[in-house]
C-alpha cells in the first residue's frame, strides 16, 4: 500500500472541516449548555446550601426553644412543687389545730361529762346518805328527842322573840283570833302544850286558838303553822333541808 500525500492532505483537511462544523455546530451549543447546567447546578448548590444554612437555623432555634422549654417546665414544676408543698403545710396545719380543737372538746366534754358523772355521784350519795340518816334517826327517835327539839325551839323563841313578834304581828293584825296549828311526831304531853301555848301568848298580843295533831313523818320534833308562816323543828324538815341544799351545791 502505497502512502498518497494527497490523500493525507486532503484527510486532515476533511478533519479540520469536521472539527470546525462540530465547533461551529456542536461543540458550542454544547458548552453553553453545559455551563447553563453547571450555572443551574450552582444555583441549585446554593440553594441547597442556604436551605441548609436555614435548616441548620432553625434547628438551633427548636434546640434552643427545646432548650427554654425544658427550662420553663423545670421552672413551672419546681413552682409548683413550692406551691404544693406550701399549701400541703397550710392544710397540714390547719388539719392539726383543727384535730387540736377537736381533742381540745373532746377532753372538755369528757371532763363535763366527769364532772357532772361525780356530782351526780355526790348527789347521789347525799341522797343515801340523808336516807341512810333517816332511817338511824327514825329508829333513835323518841319523846325524849322530841322533847329536847322543843327545849331548842322554846329557847329560840325566847332570844328571837321581838323579830318573830313583829312578823307574827304582820301576819294576823287584821284577825281577831289567831289559829295556831301544831304538829309533832309523838304527840305533846300536856305540860309541854301550856309552856308551848305560854311562850306564844307572850309573844303574840292576840287571842289565839291552838290545834294539835300527831304526824309520824315529821320523825321527831314540831312544825307549828301560824298563817301562812311556818316555823320548822323537827328531823323531817332538816333531813330534807340537807338534800335540798346538796342538790343546790351542784
Amino acid at each position: 500500500m502505497q502512502f498518497d500525500t494527497t490523500t493525507f492532505i486532503l484527510e486532515i483537511i476533511n478533519f479540520l472541516i469536521l472539527i470546525w462544523i462540530l465547533q461551529r455546530l456542536f461543540y458550542k451549543p454544547v458548552l453553553a449548555l453545559i455551563s447553563k447546567r453547571q450555572s443551574e447546578i450552582a444555583e441549585t448548590l446554593d440553594n441547597t446550601q442556604n436551605l441548609r444554612r436555614e435548616a441548620e437555623t432553625l434547628r438551633e432555634r427548636y434546640e434552643n426553644r427545646e432548650k427554654l422549654w425544658e427550662q420553663e417546665k423545670l421552672t413551672l414544676q419546681n413552682q409548683f412543687q413550692q406551691q404544693l408543698d406550701t399549701e400541703r403545710s397550710q392544710q397540714l396545719v390547719k388539719l392539726q389545730s383543727e384535730l387540736d380543737e377537736l381533742r381540745r372538746k373532746a377532753e372538755l366534754a369528757l371532763e363535763r361529762q366527769q364532772a357532772a358523772l361525780q356530782r351526780e355521784t355526790e348527789k347521789q350519795a347525799l341522797r343515801n346518805s340523808a336516807k341512810f340518816a333517816q332511817l338511824i334517826l327514825q329508829q333513835a327517835a323518841g319523846p325524849e328527842l322530841e322533847a329536847r327539839l322543843l327545849e331548842l325551839l322554846l329557847n329560840q323563841l325566847e332570844h328571837t322573840a321581838p323579830d318573830v313578834c313583829g312578823l307574827c304581828l304582820q301576819l294576823v293584825e287584821s284577825k281577831k283570833q289567831v289559829t295556831i296549828s301544831v304538829a309533832s311526831a309523838f304527840g305533846l304531853s300536856p305540860e309541854q302544850q301550856v309552856r308551848l301555848e305560854a311562850q306564844f301568848r307572850q309573844m303574840i298580843n292576840t287571842p289565839l286558838l291552838f290545834k294539835y295533831q300527831q304526824d309520824q313523818a315529821l320523825i321527831s320534833g314540831l312544825r307549828i303553822d301560824i298563817g301562812a308562816w311556818v316555823l320548822q323543828a323537827n328531823l323531817q324538815h332538816e333531813l330534807t333541808g340537807f338534800a335540798e341544799l346538796a342538790d343546790g351545791a351542784y
